[in-house]
């Protein structure tokens, strides 16, 4: 007779600590949301081009890609907590300097650094709650609670930077990080365990290396062809990237106890978790950018009002997170999963057709239903991901699995942003508006936010033209970027139909187990 053994329950001790890993992802997702709001603002200030404020949206994505594997697989050698606060210290730092930057290149640089920095928060805290919740159920609950924290600190980010940017410098935006940083490096070592590989042997500096070259050299090309540049940097670029891959792949499988374990690459969850994560976020991070875009420079909102309107879309991930394993109790993951990213590609759809109506509330409705399908989905895809991975492995497969996510989103920000880009500048093409100089007309070609700013040097006729002609194209492009994300969202869904049928009952036993 065999008996099963039961999972030990959580304490106390860690959903308080579930709490405290709760602070670093709400400042992760913060980061990006706030900056979408101060693009205006600091675009008006420092005057970057077109693709130098590419560069300072997605240089914090890009570097963050590049050093998750290497950082995950590090804390499973260092430890996850001692990699953490390495982190939290070094994302205060940085957040000091990009909030006085003067010029472009000086926040530039201080983006990547906050990058690097936060390539140590996502993997180090879904690997600690891996070790943490032993219990189905309660994991599913923590990683929802997990993704639940990231939608908040999306909600709270505009409505804070909202307030901020209405009365100070731009670069305050970044001092929100500080106190919430230094509240973590006193509380932590407390409230927090320490997890790492007892078997872990020393850090092997080639794969590390290699695999940053990898994704950082695919990642460059792509944002380069994004950019309309086809000469032959891109190009080397990407097959610098892929013939680093396939050595850092061979080196793997000669190792014998190698950087990332390939066999979870061939365990059909882990796989259609990343698959799926990747695409939807592909769609979902690009469409921040352009929605707190359109309602300050379309609609004319200011930072607060405008942040005040995103904060429904937040508060529905959160909802639709933590309610994920309720839902588990009556729908199988996989039907949850395909719901989701069907009520998605609607919202899309919505959105596609509201937004040339200038409807705000139905706009934010339309939003809203984008977000609140994609909600559970998240948050099961990276329960699928670390069920998969054995315990002592949970860094690097929190590391693969937030390099998929920061992939998606970057690819997101440069091809869907690059795409609004061109046919905005497509609809002006033959842009004339009477009495209005060649070089203002130009520079009102390049982006939306350069044509507003042109737009307040000139007579109120005058501006009046160029503001509604501009916003007319920029709506244009918004409209067929929306288009894009459904058709690709409802690709995900064939997807998600085809890779996770037969996954249910192995996902599903866990929760009988705990019910009964």
């Amino acid at each position: 007779m065999t008996t099963t053994a039961i999972p030990q329950k959580a304490s106390r001790r860690e959903w308080i600590g579930l709490a405290v890993l709760a602070l670093p992802c709400m400042l992760y997702s913060m980061d990006l949301t706030v900056l979408n709001l101060a693009v205006p603002h600091l675009s008006a200030d420092l005057k970057p081009t077109s693709a130098e404020l590419l560069w300072i949206v997605d240089i914090y994505g890009f570097i963050l890609a590049g050093a998750l594997i290497p950082m995950g697989t590090l804390g499973d050698k260092i430890g996850r907590r001692k990699l953490l606060l390495a982190g939290a210290t070094a994302f205060g730092l940085a957040s000091i300097l990009a909030a006085f930057s003067s010029t472009v290149e000086m926040l530039i640089f201080s983006r990547a650094l906050l990058g690097l920095a936060a390539a140590t928060l996502a993997p180090s805290t879904l690997s600690l709650i891996r070790n943490m919740f032993h219990d189905p159920v309660e994991r599913t609950t923590a990683i929802g609670v997990w993704i639940a924290s990231f939608s908040a600190g999306g909600a709270l980010g505009p409505v804070l930077g909202g307030i901020l940017l209405e009365f100070f410098h731009w670069g305050s935006v970044f001092l929100i990080n500080v106190p919430v940083m230094l509240l973590l490096l006193a509380i932590a070592p407390k409230l927090l365990p320490e997890f790492k590989d007892p078997n872990a042997g020393k850090p092997d500096v080639l794969s590390g290396l290699l695999s940053v070259i990898m994704v950082l050299g695919v990642i460059f090309g792509i944002k380069r062809f994004a950019e309309f540049d086809f000469s032959v940097v891109p190009f080397f670029t990407i097959a610098l990237g892929l013939l680093v891959g396939a050595l850092f792949v061979r080196r793997q499988r000669k190792l014998a106890e190698p950087f990332i374990d390939l066999a979870l690459l061939k365990n059909r969850s882990f796989t259609a978790g990343l698959a799926v994560n990747l695409f939807s976020i592909f769609t979902c991070f690009a469409s921040f950018l352009l929605f707190a875009q359109y309602l300050q420079l379309v609609l004319g909102l200011s930072p607060l009002v405008a942040g005040l309107w995103s904060a429904p879309t937040g508060l529905v991930f959160v909802i639709g997170s933590t309610l994920t394993p309720k839902l588990l109790r009556a729908i199988s993951p996989s039907r949850i999963i395909s719901g989701g990213l069907t009520l998605a590609a609607i919202g899309f759809a919505a959105i596609a057709v509201m937004i040339d109506g200038h409807n705000l509330p139905l706009f934010v409705f339309a939003y809203t239903l984008m977000c609140m399908g994609f909600a559970p989905v998240f948050t099961l895809t990276t329960d699928m991901i670390m069920t998969a991975a054995p315990p002592e492995r949970a860094g690097a497969a929190s590391g693969i699995a937030e390099t998929a996510t920061e992939f998606g989103g970057a690819l997101g920000i440069a091809v869907l942003g690059s795409l609004v880009t061109a046919i905005y500048r497509s609809r002006l093409i033959d842009l004339q508006v009477p009495g209005v100089p060649a070089d203002v007309t130009e520079a009102a070609r390049d982006t939306l936010g350069a044509a507003i700013a042109a737009a307040d040097t000139l007579p109120d006729a005058q501006a009046a033209a160029l503001e509604l002609t501009t916003r007319a194209a920029y709506v244009d492009a918004y409209q067929a970027a929306a288009i894009v994300c459904a058709f690709v969202v409802v690709f995900v869904v064939a997807l998600t139909t085809r890779r996770l049928r037969g996954l249910d009952a192995k996902m599903q036993a866990a929760e009988v187990a705990e019910a009964s």
